[in-house]
């Protein structure tokens, strides 16, 4: 979580020094939800974000180092520079792709889902979305494709109660995510985001449901984002005392603080964080030194519609 935590704020940081361009979409606060699940996945399990991805990548395996420098633009990037930062794709680690279209993600995974099944392979799928996109046309109808397929799919809605700049609850109709997800006969649980030990006992219990051939389960976690919608949006139009309030329960405090009754010593923390703000050290220094992408790569990697002239 420190890592994620690390990495978030350096590029923020980049992005106001003019190094990034573009928006970055922080998660700092949410950091909980992406590491309690992807503990639980294997390598070949499959992952599909959104635009506020990195914690997810992160948290998935995709390496830090080559993750900054694709924010940078550098040719090093993990997809060369190409993707930036709301397309981190790394398919070594089964990170299959974040990308900018609200709730793409769990269509994606479904589709991602019935090709595991088609290969005889025990992996699953996790799609992250937010609750937002619980109102997105595509979410649902992934939901029903999954559902009736009974398809190894985790549905992971990252509820941190805003819609970019709009509060989710005053523009979504009926009980919520999990009812609408219930209706379509996917079972639902819910889970405290932020507790990260929460989040890894339910995770394990529903992969190796889903793993055995259970069908889709949907995970609902409440969490808040500490930060504005992108790093250039200073949230006004959030009450900042809610704001303050939400940092009181910062799930790497609360971690700090589980970690202490476990009688871990303080010393031991320090020296992870350490360890972690020396490696996001590192990311920025190697991606401000890195080359930009070649020419050449500008026409490599991308689709083609056919032949022509």
């Amino acid at each position: 979580m420190w890592r994620i935590r690390a990495f978030e704020v350096a590029a923020e940081e980049s992005a106001a020094a003019g190094h990034i361009r573009g928006m970055i979409h922080s998660a700092v606060g949410q950091e909980a939800v992406a590491v309690g699940i992807c503990a639980n996945l294997r390598r070949d399990d499959l992952v599909t974000s959104t635009h506020r991805n990195h914690h997810h990548a992160l948290a998935k395996g995709v390496d830090p180092i080559a993750m900054m420098a694709e924010l940078f633009g550098r040719g090093i990037g993990v997809c060369k520079g190409k993707g930036g930062s709301m397309h981190i794709a790394d398919f070594n680690v089964g990170m299959i792709g974040a990308n900018g279209v609200v709730a793409a993600s769990v269509a994606i995974a479904a589709g991602a889902a019935q090709a595991l099944r088609m290969k005889g392979s025990d992996a699953l799928t996790v799609a992250f979305f937010g609750d937002g996109g619980m109102n997105r046309g595509q979410c649902l109808e992934a939901f029903n494709y999954a559902a009736v397929y009974r398809l190894p799919i985790l549905l992971v809605c990252e509820d941190n109660g805003w819609a970019a700049t709009t509060r989710t609850a005053t523009v979504s109709a009926g009980p919520g995510t999990a009812a609408r997800a219930e209706a379509l006969g996917v079972e639902a649980h819910a889970v405290d985001g932020n507790d990260i030990e929460a989040v890894d006992r339910l995770t394990r219990h529903l992969v190796a449901e889903i793993r055995a051939g259970s069908g889709p389960r949907i995970l609902h976690c409440q969490t808040y984002r500490l930060r504005g919608h992108t790093c250039a949006d200073q949230a006004s139009y959030r009450d900042q005392a809610e704001v303050q309030g939400r940092w009181g329960d910062d799930p790497i405090a609360r971690c700090r603080q589980l970690l202490r009754e476990l009688a871990v010593p303080a010393a031991a923390v320090d020296a992870i964080e350490a360890e972690e703000d020396r490696l996001i050290a590192q990311a920025v220094a190697t991606s401000l030194a890195a080359p930009w992408p070649d020419i050449g790569e500008a026409y490599l990697d991308i689709q083609t519609a056919g032949s022509g002239s």
